[in-house]
């Protein structure tokens, strides 16, 4: 009898990976997979074994001859990231084209509370570091919102809560994102190469063309948004900018016929890519930074970076958001949905301080890798994260139970008729008895 032959790559497994990419689509499941990574990279760097931590990042490989001969850590923050920004372009350009942001009385709330979100939580940072010098260039460490990591934090909380609230912090993430990478663009960008940034725009303008003719041809795709992204770094602007761009290029509206558009299709295929891989891995090595013990971690408390960075998340992000809400909602026609109360927003607002993944971003960006201005930033963003995602979580959990509580007073039917018992009075006595 002949031994049985197992292909690694058959049709047969084809169903288990498409199991595993629909779970890598939900956020409970990529929230959960980030802060394992996180948290493994953070006990890693702090146990005896911190040095082949250290080791492994250092790692280089990649080609000299084109400037990529660049460390792991390196690639996971310059490489596998554009991925993550490609999806957060992609629903950027479905929310402007046919999502909440293309009726403008309709977004305008959240968009305005993007907004105070990083006003506020700058401002914040810049009060507590006034006169520090070099520590000021990491104003926008707190002004970003981790999309993945909040909605994860909602949707495991907040099951009763009503959709609106998802849309709102949506939204408001989707524009947040949006700041973070103009800041990115214009204030994190030193030595820009013109050459190399002109030279961009032609894989770029020839992805774009192939894409709006509909073309999705991995082979052809692919290797230009490669090479727009390796000139983008090659320019000296970040290269995560290039996936926004990418994203940006999809259309969203089929040319004919109904069915989803080429950017939700592009989206639902490199979404497990991006939660599964390339933010776990960006998390792994960005949030392994040396504590050195409890003294450490208390000397790193009292440095003005960590301060500005922790209020600015966990107090300027509640501020500038709720503060915006109301200001939108008080002066201008726009208005909070029917659905939602204050103190919703509040909640909301106060789980918008999670800005794990571009906070660590712009903290690397501001300081350099290895600085202790970058060690003392990493601890303070991983602290206001999980500071901020453990009130929310109590203030969510309390209007969770309430909502849970009008919903089952709305469906309770006692006399098993079919017919909820608060509506049984808006029924004919007639035909609550039967009777006709």
């Amino acid at each position: 009898m002949e031994p049985v032959k197992t292909r690694l790559f058959s049709r047969a497994s084809w169903p288990e990976a498409k199991r595993i990419a629909d779970l890598l689509r939900l956020e409970t499941v990529g929230g959960v997979i980030m802060l394992v990574a996180a948290v493994v990279g953070l006990v890693w760097a702090n146990s005896p074994w911190s040095s082949l931590y250290e080791t492994l990042r250092s790692v280089e490989i990649g080609p000299e001859s084109l400037h990529l001969r660049l460390s792991l850590a390196e690639w996971a923050s310059d490489g596998l990231l554009v991925i993550f920004f490609f999806v957060a372009g992609l629903e950027l350009k479905r929310e402007f084209v046919a999502g909440d942001l293309r009726d403008p009385r309709r977004a305008a709330v959240p968009i305005a509370a993007a907004f105070g979100g990083v006003l506020v939580p700058a401002l914040i940072y810049t009060a507590v570091n006034l006169g520090s010098g070099p520590a000021l260039s990491g104003w926008a460490i707190p002004t970003a919102t981790d999309i993945a990591f909040a909605l994860a934090v909602l949707a495991v909380i907040g099951r009763c809560l009503p959709s609106a609230l998802r849309t709102f912090l949506l939204t408001l993430a989707v524009v947040d994102d949006l700041i973070a990478i103009v800041i990115i663009a214009l204030f994190y960008t030193d030595d820009l190469s013109l050459l190399p940034l002109l030279l961009m725009f032609i894989p770029l303008a020839l992805f774009t063309v192939l894409v709006q003719r509909r073309v999705r041809s991995w082979w052809l795709l692919i290797p230009l948004a490669v090479a727009t992204w390796a000139l983008m770094h090659a320019s000296g602007v970040h290269a995560t900018v290039a996936g926004v761009l990418l994203g940006f290029a999809v259309p969203v509206i089929r040319r004919c016929g109904e069915g989803p558009g080429l950017a939700e299709l592009f989206q639902h295929r490199w979404q497990p890519l991006s939660t599964g891989v390339a933010v776990p891995i960006f998390a792994f090595f960005a949030a392994g930074v040396s504590i050195g013990g409890l003294s450490g971690f208390v000397t790193s408390l009292t440095d003005s970076v960590t301060l500005g960075i922790v209020l600015g998340l966990l107090v300027g992000k509640p501020i500038g958001i709720t503060a915006a809400t109301w200001l939108v909602a008080r002066f201008t026609k726009a208005d909070l949905d029917d659905d939602l109360a204050w103190i919703d927003v509040v909640g909301l607002s106060i789980l918008a301080g999670i800005g794990f993944t571009v906070s660590l971003l712009v903290s690397e960006l501001s300081f350099g890798e290895g600085s202790a201005g970058y060690s003392n930033a990493k601890v303070a963003v991983l602290l206001g994260s999980v500071l901020s995602a453990l009130i929310a979580t109590v203030v969510l959990r309390v209007r969770n139970r309430v909502y849970r509580r009008i919903f089952e007073e709305e469906n309770r039917d006692a006399d098993n008729d079919g017919i909820p018992d608060v509506h049984q009075a808006d029924q004919p006595r007639a035909d609550r008895s039967g009777q006709h």
